[in-house]
């Protein structure tokens, strides 16, 4: 018998599929379709969500976060601390700010930047840290947050792949100067094409980042600073409103089927992260394949579990240290964060998972070690 296919994500709109085809009808019925009702709606019931002021619609999360960092002034000269274990798009924002990106390890259990090595990297030029709440799981906020007051620097939050989650208790986002989120299909909020925002308590922060996304226009056809052009569409942002609805529910049953997978894996070949911080929110589920100076078990792992019509992804293969588009930075050796990557593997996690295909993937992973 052939063994069903079990696929890494499902991207096609399912329980909210009527109402997406409402709400870009209702779009299409309007003739608006840049920065109108639908965005300022958005922006009003994501900020409502993500217990926040102020939220601003722009094109990605990538320029999300430049635009924060280009709102506090923060460019030429200066230095930005980030993680070595993320998508490179964190590190693209900061060069497009102007800034130079200084990596900073990871602490090897939750995976997200190490705050006493963020402490180590600060300079007379560090202006600010990125950290990165990776996989869904937040980034040590109390302490990084110590790190940044003991030395004057800002903090901007990489949520863009932490909708809704929470750190002891504190939604992300809201911790620092302002958070960046990304809308990519795959996100646990996705919308049907880009889309991002970043959301601040800081009312005149979010002011000049609304002005900066449209080319620093005060008013129409009066620039009054260089801005860009990264405006959140009507059409995305109809259709996210649509799944705001559904997110909650749809992150608790991602933390559900987390669950499930950290009882069914209980024994197995894998090492499974620990689950620090009941606000993480799983938009990954990452295991890690313990190897001796290469990536080479990890491979057989993924390659094995292929075989039984399980798709899985790496999150991510190379540490933006070893990156050649950074390479000119001449970024200090971080060797957790190498390892991670050499043994990090994302097993399928969505919300139209059974509790029989988290236990078919399980039981595979645990048939490795004698296919090894």
């Amino acid at each position: 018998m052939t063994e069903r296919k079990i696929p890494f994500t499902s991207l096609a709109p399912g329980e909210d599929a009527h109402d997406i085809r409402a709400a870009i009808e209702r779009v299409f019925s309007s003739g608006w379709f840049v920065l109108g009702p639908e965005v300022q709606a958005f922006e009003r019931e994501f900020a409502a969500a993500s217990r926040v002021s102020h939220a601003v619609g722009v094109g990605n999360g990538t320029d999300a976060i430049a635009l924060i960092l280009k709102a506090l002034d923060i460019g030429e000269g200066d230095e930005v601390i980030t993680t070595p274990l993320t998508a490179g798009y964190t590190v693209l924002a900061i060069l497009m700010a102007g800034a130079r990106p200084v990596f900073a390890d990871i602490d090897p259990e939750r995976l997200t930047i190490d705050p006493d090595a963020v402490g180590a990297a600060v300079t007379p030029r560090t202006k600010a840290i990125v950290p990165v709440h990776l996989y869904g799981q937040p980034a040590d906020m109390d302490a990084i947050a110590k790190v940044a007051a003991r030395h004057n620097l800002a903090v901007i939050e990489d949520c863009c792949q932490a909708h809704l989650a929470t750190a002891h208790d504190r939604p992300v986002g809201t911790i620092g100067a302002a958070g960046a989120f990304s809308f990519y299909p795959t996100k646990n909020l996705g919308a049907l094409g880009d889309g991002g925002a970043v959301v601040t308590n800081d009312r005149p922060l979010a002011d000049r980042i609304a002005r900066l996304r449209n080319g620093g226009q005060r008013d129409r056809y009066h620039h009054q600073e260089p801005g860009i052009n990264s405006r959140l569409d009507e059409m995305q942002a109809a259709i996210l409103r649509v799944r705001l609805t559904h997110l909650a529910g749809w992150t608790n049953r991602r933390r559900a089927l987390a669950a499930t997978y950290r009882g069914a894996l209980a024994g197995a070949p894998v090492i499974v992260p620990p689950p620090l911080d009941p606000g993480h929110v799983y938009h990954l589920f990452v295991v890690k394949a313990a190897s001796r100076g290469g990536p080479e078990r990890r491979d057989a792992l993924q390659r094995h579990l292929e075989a039984h019509g399980i798709e899985t992804l790496v999150h991510y293969p190379v540490s933006m240290t070893r990156q050649a588009a950074f390479a000119f930075t001449h970024p200090a050796d971080c060797p957790r964060a190498v390892k991670a990557c050499d043994e990090v593997l994302s097993l399928p996690l969505h919300t139209g998972l059974s509790e029989a295909d988290l236990s078919t993937v399980a039981e595979h992973v645990h048939t490795f070690e004698d296919r090894a």
